[in-house]
């Protein structure tokens, strides 16, 4: 009997949980359509989704834009170089000065003899005059002309030395010979100095007997010895005109 009986009660629990089951499964299955809260679920889920899809595509336009954007960077177009601005023309005051020539090496020789007055004109030649030796030969020049030494030497008589000489400078030349130069209005050289050919010794005048501005020249051969001195003159190279 208690076999039957646990037979019985477990038929019986069979049956009990198949109409149920059997209820169950003849149910139509809901699509949610109906319940709010599954309504809600799926705006959420949708929204979400639509977030997500924003969000993309938002991200994508920013590297699309950023990609766009970046591309001028990597080959930007060369700016143009200015053009150098031309250099100012110098002017006369800024120019170079031009080099200024060298000397000539070159330079003209001094002759050894020179004519002691080249300017003046001859108005009285070595002789007699009124019956007594005139031992030179007298350049006229207006009053304050140079006389130039004939020829180097060194001075030994230098002043109003000689009576009617006048002023007077005296020149040896170191071979035996003298010049001899009368009447100067002054002298430009000292006893003892030595002078070159053409270096100005006195100036003219009418000092001692004289009746107008001349130079009286004169040459010794051996002091006091007077030779003619335009022959004189003229073997050294040197002409005299007017005797």
């Amino acid at each position: 009997m208690l076999a039957a009986g646990g037979a019985l009660t477990a038929q019986a629990s069979v049956f009990d949980r198949s109409p149920a089951t059997s209820e169950a499964s003849e149910l139509p299955e809901s699509d949610g359509a109906d319940d709010p809260l599954a309504e809600r679920e799926q705006d959420t889920e949708r929204g979400d989704r639509g977030d997500r899809s924003g969000s993309e595509s938002g991200r994508d336009r920013e590297d699309s834009g950023e990609a766009r954007g970046a591309a001028p960077d990597e080959s930007p177009s060369p700016e143009p170089e200015p053009e150098p601005e031309p250099e100012p023309e110098p002017t006369e005051s800024e120019s170079e000065p031009e080099p200024e020539p060298e000397p000539s090496e070159t330079t003209e020789e001094q002759p050894d003899w020179v004519h002691p007055m080249p300017d003046g004109r001859t108005t009285s030649c070595f002789g007699q005059r009124w019956g007594t030796l005139h031992a030179g030969v007298d350049l006229a020049y207006p009053n304050g002309g140079p006389i130039h030494a004939a020829g180097a030497g060194t001075v030994t008589h230098a002043g109003w030395v000689f009576g009617g000489y006048g002023i007077s400078v005296v020149i040896d030349h170191q071979d035996g010979h003298f010049t001899h130069y009368a009447h100067a209005s002054e002298t430009r050289v000292s006893v003892g100095d030595t002078v070159e050919p053409g270096e100005v010794i006195a100036l003219e005048g009418s000092t001692g007997d004289s009746t107008g501005p001349h130079l009286h020249f004169e040459v010794h051969q051996g002091m006091w010895n007077q030779v003619e001195p335009t022959q004189w003159m003229s073997n050294r190279g040197v002409n005299i005109d007017g005797c």
